[in-house]
């Protein structure tokens, strides 16, 4: 089982940015999907982005435009690039992973966008 460590979570203010970066344990080149899910509080686990072994994206309506997702193969990371983030943004946010049969997340970050 991969252990996947985000960081890069905190405090910002509105129109801020952030840079969420996963890194795993082992090589992340066997997995098919990596991305991004969050939770607020009171609410379930959204999805946010993912990115494919074949570098295909996909984003939710609601960061489209504002989050980039990207990967680093040589260093087993997955980023999420968060400009123009909004109070509605606040969520720790988890990475996932995931391959037949296999699903892995991190233990996640927490994001606070607050004036």
């Amino acid at each position: 089982q991969v252990q996947l460590v985000e960081s890069g979570g905190g405090l910002v203010q509105p129109g801020g940015s952030l840079r969420l970066s996963c890194a795993a344990s082992t090589s992340i080149s066997s997995y098919v999907l990596m991305g991004w899910y969050r939770q607020a509080p009171g609410k379930e686990r959204e999805f946010v982005a993912h990115i494919t072994s074949a570098g295909s994206i996909n984003y939710a309506d609601s960061v489209k435009s504002r989050f980039t997702i990207s990967r680093d193969s040589a260093k087993n990371t997955v980023y999420l690039q968060m400009n123009s983030l909004k109070p509605e943004d606040t969520a720790i946010y988890y990475c996932n992973v995931r391959k037949p049969k296999v699903t892995d997340w991190g233990q996640g970050t927490q994001v606070t966008v607050s004036s």
